[in-house]
């Protein structure tokens, strides 16, 4: 017997754990090299895993186990053959009758998947986000199932469509284009930004021009944070419904550190000599949508447990990208934080969003060697930078709100106990 095992994969910088949201392949059935097997969700994607090796699948893990990135989810014993598909009766026939019963037979074999023209969670998006519905698409996974490459195929396939059609269009109207070569193209095509698009454009462009910014960083050692996790997880899904994300405990901290420091909180009036001060912390927190980036605020966050921001960032999440966020919900907030690390951003210099004075950028978990008590030990970094508006924000002050923001995450007992 040779036995592989199958381990989950690397899905995003920042992400530890994921959940095995479904199984495509039955326990104990044949599965091809690169047939998808299972998905994953985390709590930033949905992704198909494919199999490794030819053979028959044994399951490790069940359907909705939260599985650590590395860890053992299945096997596939490679000693296995594929089943023969020739289920003709043992008479003496020719080649050609053997096959032609065989194909008579899978004809005749009834249908009763129910998943037969239904995409996958990951498919699911990628229709959504270029428009396309199940009529548009050839499905070739189990069962008639829509998987992500079949949707893929289906935008290449869309993409040369209006690519012949801008051509006859061309042709029509006189237009003189150069003929090139089918594997190159000099072609261009201009779309109108949407109006969400030119919203943050404009913007951001004002934030650079009318702030006097600057950019800090620091690092953080997420060790202990990361062991929280990982021990109280399921008691906290079990309990509140919900994972305990990265996202709730910076948003804490940062709360924690904003109600010490009012002046990291705080934003520039409208006459531009004054300033205006809060005594509660709304947090805005970026979201990507296949329109753009929206940030809807968390609101009193210094004053909400771990669970509350957790379903209020996934409440926010969904509608946002469900485009159902009211313009009440986009309103306000005091301070920011930005994850770019979802998409493997090691560093950035994130841009205010006004009219606020501070926002904090949050990048990729990183395992570096570090000096540990005169001992090099490799342990998860993440850098943290906070992008402040000058005129509001001293130097010394940015660099405290950081150190502080530092410390508690390093220690997250501290900031439980509220020390």
């Amino acid at each position: 017997m040779s036995i592989i095992e199958l381990v989950v994969p690397v899905i995003g910088e920042s992400i530890t754990e994921v959940t095995l949201s479904s199984w495509i392949k039955e326990n104990g059935s044949y599965v091809e090299l690169d047939e998808i097997i299972c998905e994953f969700e985390s709590d930033k994607a949905t992704v198909e895993v494919p199999a490794e090796k030819a053979g028959k699948l044994i399951w490790v893990a069940q359907e909705g186990d939260d599985i650590s990135i590395g860890q053992l989810f299945a096997k596939i014993d490679t000693s296995i053959e594929a089943p023969s598909v020739d289920t003709t009766p043992k008479t003496v026939e020719d080649s050609s009758t053997k096959k032609e019963i065989a194909t008579e037979q899978e004809v005749k074999k009834p249908s009763k998947s129910n998943v037969s023209g239904h995409p996958s969670p990951t498919a699911q998006k990628l229709m959504k986000e270029n428009g396309l519905t199940a009529s548009d698409i050839t499905a070739t996974g189990k069962d008639g199932r829509i998987t992500q490459k079949d949707v893929q195929k289906a935008i290449a396939n869309k993409s040369k469509g209006s690519t012949k059609e801008q051509k006859v269009v061309a042709k029509e109207t006189g237009t003189v284009s150069s003929k090139t070569s089918s594997s190159f193209s000099r072609e261009k095509r201009i779309e109108k930004m949407s109006r969400m698009r030119r919203t943050i454009a404009s913007r951001l462009v004002s934030a650079k021009n009318t702030t006097a910014m600057l950019t800090t960083f620091n690092e953080v050692d997420l060790t202990n944070v990361m062991a929280m996790r990982k021990n109280y997880q399921e008691r906290f899904v079990e309990r509140y419904g919900t994972k305990l994300g990265f996202m709730s405990l910076f948003s804490k901290a940062c709360a924690k550190v904003l109600m010490e420091m009012p002046g990291v909180n705080a934003q520039m009036g409208e006459d531009g000599k004054s300033i205006i001060y809060h005594d509660y912390v709304d947090i805005s927190i970026a979201i990507s949508t296949p329109t753009g980036l929206v940030v809807p605020p968390v609101k009193n966050v210094e004053s909400l447990n771990y669970a509350e921001i957790e379903l209020a960032i996934k409440e926010l999440a969904k509608k946002a990208r469900d485009g159902s966020l009211t313009l009440q919900e986009m309103q306000g907030g005091t301070f920011t934080i930005t994850n770019g690390g979802v998409f493997g951003s090691m560093m950035s210099t994130p841009i205010i969003n006004e009219p606020q004075s501070a926002i904090l950028g949050m990048h990729t978990i990183q395992q570096r060697p570090m000096a540990i008590d005169g001992e090099v030990k490799i342990r998860p970094m993440m850098y943290i930078a906070l992008s402040y508006d000058h005129r509001i924000i001293d130097g010394s002050s940015s660099v405290t709100f950081l150190v502080k923001v530092k410390n508690l995450l390093e220690d997250p007992v501290s900031m439980l106990l509220d020390l």
